[in-house]
């Protein structure tokens, strides 16, 4: 979402004085932030579902060695996460959460996306967008303890 609502700040407009010296910068670059961020769970889902480091690497325009030593601790990080999905901080008294948000509260998370397909989304003529082509999951036991 993040990613698409960045380009549409792009779009010329009647307002783009209202944009400030270096503001279009600053916006692209937002943009290319929102798309780095979005980049490796791509490649964490891509790995999930069995693609190798040689089928991701053309989509990145890098070889699948680079490819696997820039991301191949992002999906052991997103596996561990489950098992321990919180953390201590520094001051071993704060829990933080190790998955995103949509982790803990997908029901929230859905929710949301379906809100913003519908109302962005021209031709979406569905309740549930994005949602409605998800599988449920059986109910997980209590979460582990946090371990410090």
């Amino acid at each position: 979402m993040d990613v698409a609502e960045g380009a549409t700040g792009l779009v010329a407009t009647g307002n783009d004085p209202d944009t400030g010296p270096g503001g279009r910068v600053s916006q692209a670059f937002q943009l290319v932030e929102f798309a780095e961020r979005a980049l490796v769970p791509a490649v964490v889902f891509e790995r999930e579902r069995g693609s190798s480091w040689t089928e991701i690497a053309p989509y990145l325009g890098i070889g699948p060695a680079e490819v696997e030593e820039r991301f191949a601790a992002h999906p052991d990080h997103w596996n561990t996460a489950f098992e321990v999905p919180y953390r201590l901080d520094d001051t071993g008294r704060k829990r933080v959460p190790q998955l995103p948000t949509a982790a803990y509260d997908p029901v929230w998370a859905c929710d949301r996306l379906d809100t913003w397909a519908r109302n962005r989304l021209v031709l979406v003529n569905d309740e549930r967008p994005v949602s409605s082509g998800l599988g449920r999951a059986a109910p997980e036991e209590e979460l582990p303890p946090v371990t410090p």
